[in-house]
C-alpha cells in the first residue's frame, strides 16, 4: 500500500511539531558555563603534569565565570531550565572534582589511602551540596530576607577556600612534615561546612544598583583588584580566603538577627488581630511560617554565583 505522501515530502504533522527557534540571548549564559567547564577540565588535565599554578588559575577563572553567567542570564532575560541544569553539573566538576584532584596530587597523596578519602569526601560533599540546593529552590515558605543567605558554604567558595594550603606553600613557606595531616583535617572541615546548615551571607543583592557618584570608584577598585590578583595571585588568594573564613560567624549572627525580627513581627501580628468593620476582632490570620534559609534568587534559581 503506497503512502498518501509522495517520497521525500515532509509530513505536515512533523512541520507542526517543529521546535521554535531558540533566541541567541539564551545561548550566551550557557556558552559562559561551558567555558567554565573547560577551565575545570583543564585544571584536572594539567595537575598530573606538575603545572600546579596553571591548575589553580583555571579554578579561579572558572569561579569568576560562574559568578558572571547567572547575572548575565538575568540581565539578558535568557534563563532556562537547561542552563540551570548545565550550570549545576559544571559546578560539580569545577568546584568538587577538580579541587579534590589538585589537593591529592599536591600533598594528600603522602597520606596514601587517607589522603584519597579526604579528596573523595570533599568531592562528594560538593555534589551533595549542589543536590540539596536544587531541591530547596521551590520552597513556598521561604521568607524574603532568606535570599540574602546560602545554606552552607557555596561550592565556588568551598573550592577557592579548600585550596588555602596550596596558596600558602606557593608563597614560599617551607614544607613541613605536618603539612599533609593539617591539609587532611582542613579539607574535611571545609567539606563539612559545605553540607552544613550554616547560614552564609551570599552578597547577591549587594551592588545591584550603584549610585552615579560611585561608578568611577567602582571601576577603579575592580581594575585594581584584578591587577593585584594577576601580579600577586597567592598573596591575594591567601588574604581573601582568610577574610572569608573570618566573616562566616558574622553571616550566622546576621541570620539570627533576621530570624529574631521575623519572630517578633509574627508574634505582634498574632497578638494584635485586625478589627472587623462591625467592631469585632477578625481571626488572627494564618499560622506563622518557619523561616528557612535558602540560597538563590527566583529569577535564576540554580546559579551558584
Amino acid at each position: 500500500m503506497s503512502s498518501i505522501f509522495p517520497p521525500f515530502e515532509p509530513d505536515p504533522e512533523l512541520k507542526r511539531r517543529r521546535f521554535r527557534p531558540i533566541p541567541v540571548r539564551t545561548l550566551v549564559p550557557n556558552v559562559i558555563t561551558l567555558l567554565a567547564l573547560c577551565a575545570g577540565l583543564t585544571a584536572i588535565r594539567v595537575v598530573p603534569e606538575g603545572r600546579l599554578e596553571l591548575a589553580l588559575a583555571a579554578i579561579v577563572f572558572a569561579a569568576v565565570l560562574d559568578g558572571v553567567d547567572g547575572r548575565i542570564a538575568r540581565m539578558l532575560k535568557g534563563t532556562s531550565r537547561f542552563g540551570a541544569e548545565l550550570d549545576s553539573l559544571a559546578d560539580f566538576v569545577n568546584f568538587g572534582v577538580a579541587p579534590a584532584i589538585i589537593l591529592y596530587h599536591w600533598g594528600l597523596h603522602e597520606m596514601k589511602a587517607a589522603g584519597w578519602i579526604a579528596a573523595m569526601v570533599f568531592a562528594i560533599c560538593a555534589g551533595l551540596r549542589l543536590a540539596r540546593f536544587n531541591v530547596m529552590l521551590e520552597d513556598p515558605n521561604r521568607p524574603s530576607w532568606a535570599g540574602n543567605f546560602f545554606v552552607g558554604m557555596p561550592a565556588p567558595a568551598g573550592a577557592i577556600t579548600v585550596l588555602l594550603p596550596v596558596y600558602i606553600q606557593l608563597l614560599g613557606l617551607p614544607w613541613l612534615s605536618i603539612a599533609a595531616p593539617v591539609a587532611f583535617v582542613y579539607t574535611v572541615a571545609i567539606a563539612v561546612l559545605m553540607v552544613s546548615k550554616l547560614p552564609v551571607y551570599s552578597g547577591k543583592k549587594l551592588g545591584t544598583r550603584v549610585p552615579p557618584d560611585r561608578v568611577l570608584p567602582v571601576f577603579v577598585l575592580v581594575v585594581l583588584f584584578f591587577a593585584l590578583l594577576i601580579s600577586y595571585p597567592w598573596e591575594v588568594l591567601t588574604i581573601g580566603t582568610v577574610c572569608y573564613l573570618v566573616s562566616l560567624p558574622f553571616g550566622w549572627l546576621s541570620y539570627q538577627r533576621y530570624e529574631r525580627q521575623d519572630r517578633e513581627r509574627q508574634a505582634a501580628a498574632s497578638v494584635q488581630p485586625e478589627r472587623a468593620p462591625d467592631g469585632g476582632a477578625t481571626s488572627p490570620g494564618p499560622e506563622p511560617r518557619p523561616p528557612i534559609g535558602q540560597e538563590g534568587e527566583g529569577e535564576r534559581p540554580t546559579r551558584l554565583n
